[in-house]
């Protein structure tokens, strides 16, 4: 297996989950890694990967246009509470390159689900052609409209919103965290909901605040050289990159202190393991209340393969549960 383009390194095989390993064997080491090849958009052709759980049914499904994104809310069966359902906005991940409107949808139509929540999926512009800041702004307008039209459009409680994402997906809703602050009329954000996220955008392999960027360097399907082909594809300008708008953890301690609780799941064989982590305790130290979690011997694209692998499934049900408890607190 060794001599296959997307196969384990030896320096993290033995450290991997072996049902991951067994998952990878037959489903990814054969595969092309996209930072290797000249970048074309086919590359989001990719065939998803086999091991997500199959998409729940719901009330109703309902895809709305937007200025330059789309947006799609699963909205439960039954008759809304008189205060309106509670709304996640969840945010796919891909490294702000690849992903879509269907990307999650499993998750996001479980949340809906089990959670009693209209649970909202967005389909934001992607890099190259749209770096940044077109998926901050296209986060930022998704949380106006439902706010301002959810109440209207899916009978929204526009008054308990959270906000999720995985990976670059959780780096654009730590973000919308703080730019909701400054928003006029402020939009209240009761939760947030970060899986494997990218909180600095400054991290590198030589980085002694984040040991996970060395250690993990050569980890399966987020290795170094794919997290910076991502990172240069969305932000070209490295100038750019310790704005808190792309890496949420130099924010002012005055709008980190006002953001709301959180929920911090990191894989431990993920290179941005350690990035999550200090943001967490960042977060804590500002009074917010953090919790932060390490899924063992896991790698970074855990929680879509919530069929396959226990860790996955695991991961997939405490996000769950940390909406749910948030809704239910609030």
């Amino acid at each position: 297996m060794t001599d296959l383009p997307s196969a384990i390194h030896p320096d993290i095989l033995p450290r991997l989950d072996p049902e991951y390993v067994a998952l990878h064997n037959a489903h990814i080491a054969h595969r092309i890694p996209p930072h290797t090849i000249p970048w074309h958009p086919d590359i989001r052709k990719a065939t998803p990967i086999p091991g997500g759980s199959p998409v729940r049914t719901v009330g109703a499904v309902k895809d709305i246009s937007l200025q330059n994104c789309k947006i799609r809310a699963f909205i439960p069966e039954g008759t809304p509470p008189p205060e309106g359902w509670p709304v996640l906005l969840y945010i796919h991940g891909g490294g702000w390159t690849l992903g879509n409107i269907d990307t999650l949808n499993s998750f996001i139509s479980r949340q809906c689900k089990e959670n009693n929540c209209v649970a909202v999926a967005l389909d934001y512009r992607l890099a190259p052609e749209d770096p940044y800041p077109a998926a901050v702004e296209d986060t930022i307008d998704a949380l106006k409209f439902i706010y301002h039209n959810g109440n209207a459009e899916f009978n929204a409680n526009v008054n308990k919103i959270a906000v999720g994402g995985s990976s670059s997906g959780g780096n654009l809703a730590a973000i919308a965290c703080l730019k909701v602050q400054e928003l006029t009329p402020p939009i209240p954000i009761i939760f947030q909901l970060l899986i494997v996220p990218v909180t600095d955008n400054t991290a590198s392999v030589t980085d002694e605040r984040y040991p996970s960027w060395k250690e993990c360097q050569n980890t399966v399907w987020l290795s170094e050289g794919r997290m910076m082909w991502f990172r240069n594809m969305y932000l070209p300008d490295p100038a750019t990159w310790a704005e808190p708008d792309n890496s949420p953890i130099f924010a002012s301690d005055a709008l980190l202190a006002k953001v709301p609780p959180a929920y911090i799941g990191v894989c431990e064989l993920d290179l941005l393991r350690d990035e999550g982590i200090a943001y967490g305790e960042k977060l804590k130290s500002l009074g917010v209340k953090v919790e932060v979690k390490v899924y063992p011997r896991a790698p970074h694209l855990i929680l879509g393969l919530d069929a396959a692998l226990k860790v996955g499934k695991q991961q997939a049900d405490d996000a769950i549960k940390a909406v749910g408890d948030a809704f239910k607190a609030t």
